[in-house]
């Protein structure tokens, strides 16, 4: 689990790499680290708008590489 400033990786910001309407419908809703976005399910992102399923796949794929995951709906 790596950050760039040797932080947890809950504490990692979220960057344009998930695209710009993403970052800004997360923004929006108090949501600027992975660690937040880890405490979110699938459903709650794709509600907002801006947050479409590429945004979600590239949260997943990020989260994942950091030993993080989304929370279970079910």
């Amino acid at each position: 689990m790596s950050t760039t400033d040797g932080g947890a990786p809950r504490d990692v910001p979220l960057t344009a790499r998930i695209g710009r309407p993403a970052l800004g419908a997360l923004a929006h809703v108090g949501i600027t680290t992975l660690g937040e976005v880890s405490r979110r399910s699938e459903a709650e992102l794709l509600a907002l708008h801006g947050v479409g399923p590429k945004a979600v796949r590239l949260l997943r794929e990020w989260l994942a590489a950091e030993g993080l995951s989304l929370r279970d709906d079910g």
